[in-house]
């Protein structure tokens, strides 16, 4: 379920039975409205109608609310970031695009999600289930770059997996904060937040000596318009900008 600010406050009501469901809904709109240090937990138990001491039946305090709700948002994104990386189907390349798409698609849809994930200031260290929830997810990206690290030219210098990994991490992190967000704090840019993302990963792809381009080679760039030249040039890592 996506959280947005334009959604009722009787969508979070609570429902009898269900206290702890509706106590997570309810923080949800409150970070999708303030941010993830912008609301307490009496505004929660507020938001779901019930006594500022009913919280405590679940929750020890905030931070633990914040963390089941953070969990359930790697739990989501993972579950993304798999089906986009599909083992690397149908080629490393095409998979590793559908996995910066799906990034950024999750950063624009889910913003308090995204919010509670990376800034809620909670240590991963609070909670054994949230970690793991966190290295799931992360481990979908390490995969995609184990598989890229293997299209390395023989004897080519290049980073470590994990290294290249947490290069990656950045990169889509940085982009999908600043300029793929869902709510009022996404920076305007002259292209997509895609083509964005796109160039980054091309040119750091491109500087380790990466293989990256798979369309053949037209037979005459002269012969063809600028336009036809244009729509044959091989797309990059994350796809080729609309």
């Amino acid at each position: 379920m996506s959280w947005r600010k334009d959604q009722g406050r009787s969508e979070r009501g609570y429902h009898h039975g269900n206290l702890k469901e509706a106590l997570l809904q309810a923080a949800l709109g409150l970070i999708a409205e303030k941010g993830a240090a912008g609301f307490t937990f009496a505004d929660a138990a507020r938001m779901a109608g019930v006594s500022p001491a009913a919280p405590y039946r679940h929750f020890r305090d905030r931070d633990e609310l914040l963390s089941s709700i953070a969990q359930r948002g790697f739990e989501q994104f993972e579950a993304a970031l798999s089906i986009a990386w599909d083992d690397g189907r149908p080629d490393t390349v095409t998979a590793f695009e559908r996995v910066g798409k799906a990034y950024l698609a999750f950063a624009r849809a889910e913003p308090a999600f995204y919010s509670a994930m990376f800034e809620s200031g909670l240590p991963m260290e609070i909670s054994p289930s949230l970690q793991a929830a966190a290295e799931r997810a992360f481990a979908v990206i390490r995969a995609a770059a184990e598989r890229l690290a293997a299209l390395a030219p023989p004897g080519t210098p290049r980073p470590p997996a994990l290294m290249m990994a947490l290069h990656i991490w950045s990169m889509s992190h940085g982009v999908a904060s600043l300029f793929a967000r869902g709510d009022a704090a996404r920076r305007k840019l002259p292209m997509s937040a895609e083509e964005l993302l796109e160039a980054e990963v091309l040119i750091y792809l491109r500087g380790l000596g990466f293989p990256i381009d798979r369309r053949p080679a037209s037979p005459s760039a002269s012969d063809q318009k600028p336009a036809e030249a244009a729509s044959d040039r091989p797309s990059g890592p994350w796809g080729r900008p609309k």
